[in-house]
């Protein structure tokens, strides 16, 4: 199975199964002497653990990360980074009366049809458990970018529920188990929530990222787009459906001169903008505007209404998946998203660093 790695000068691998003995990644392309201990990435993964709330699952994983190679005495060397994080708290038996069922949404037919074998605990490889990994790379490529590069991230929307941007404020997402920017979104979607999961039923959401500080001139034309590899970093998030970069499909919708991010001159010689909607990003490289993204996520596809399926002998038949499961994704994408846009300027970074040598 290929395709487990990503980024091409900072460039990370993941590995594991959301019910075997342990997850990890091998990151590749750490420059040395970065300070780096298990300290710096541990806040990123509790950001993300699951069972904080009654809205997500509660799998109650510590997801205790452990610093195997790549680091002496609290120092990368210039050698792969290797972290290890244990799976604890797996209900395998949750799932075996659906083993040899197809969930509707879900990856298990396709692996089953790409490789005729797939792992239906947990979904295996193609669990959310895999994001805690991309997390631990995020934490690394922040130590590479500094602190003059800050990314953000903030649900936006849950199922038809979109927030009202008049009152947004960052300081309102780490008060709130939604990463919602609003507090009283913040409410209103908890409630929400608590009745689409006394339902057995789930929904989706979008969740919108910040990168403040990036410089002018990150990225390449063409085909090595920073915006492209921004995209293409977000919808390798398991259940992301649609990506937008600054304005995205609102554009359509725009004339040019709306559509203008016109400019006029700084007192530091550098061009002011007075607009973003090209969200950072212009002939793929960025533009020292912060980069904006958006991404759109399914709603979960483990359910507890029965609905129609297959089986692997292809009878038709229903199913209805029992277990722990999150009533929306979307909650905990909020820090995956954050990390993967961490790799891409990290990676952009590096690359424009050996571009110049």
């Amino acid at each position: 199975m290929a395709s487990n790695g990503f980024g091409s000068v900072f460039r990370f691998t993941t590995w594991g199964e959301s019910h075997g003995p342990a997850i990890g990644v091998v990151i590749d392309g750490c420059p040395a002497q970065i300070q780096l201990t298990e300290a710096d990435i541990q806040p990123w993964l509790d950001k993300r653990r699951p069972g904080q709330s009654s809205l997500t699952t509660q799998r109650q994983e510590e997801d205790r990360v452990k610093i195997l190679s790549g680091t002496f005495e609290g120092v990368t060397t210039g050698t792969p980074i290797s972290l290890l994080i244990e799976n604890t708290d797996q209900r395998s038996k949750d799932y075996s009366e659906i083993k040899d069922k197809f969930r509707p949404g879900h990856a298990d037919y396709t692996y089953h049809a790409k490789y005729g074998i797939r792992d239906y605990r947990g979904g295996g490889r193609a669990s959310a458990r895999e994001t805690a990994c991309r997390v631990a790379a995020g934490a690394v490529a922040r130590k590479i970018l500094g602190p003059s590069v800050v990314i953000r991230g903030a649900m936006v929307q849950i199922g038809p529920h979109i927030v009202d941007r008049t009152e947004w404020d960052w300081a309102q997402v780490d008060q709130n188990p939604l990463f919602s920017p609003n507090a009283k979104a913040a409410v209103y979607w908890q409630n929400y929530l608590e009745e689409i999961r006394k339902s057995g039923s789930s929904v989706g959401a979008v969740v919108e990222l910040h990168a403040g500080g990036v410089p002018a001139g990150w990225g390449d034309p063409i085909y090595d787009k920073l915006d492209a590899d921004i995209a293409s970093a977000l919808m390798s998030i398991n259940a992301v459906k649609g990506v937008e970069i600054g304005s995205g499909f609102a554009s359509a919708a725009l004339t040019g001169e709306a559509n203008a991010d016109e400019m006029r001159a700084g007192e530091d010689g550098k061009p002011v903008f007075l607009a973003n909607h090209a969200g950072g990003v212009l002939g793929g490289i960025s533009t020292g505007q912060d980069i904006v993204a958006r991404f759109a996520l399914k709603p979960t596809s483990s359910i507890l209404t029965p609905r129609k399926t297959l089986d692997v002998h292809g009878k038709e038949t229903d199913i209805q998946t029992k277990g722990r499961h999150d009533p929306c994704v979307g909650i905990r994408a909020v820090p995956v998203g954050e990390a993967m846009l961490a790799c891409v300027l990290a990676d952009a970074k590096l690359r424009a660093q050996c571009s110049s040598l």
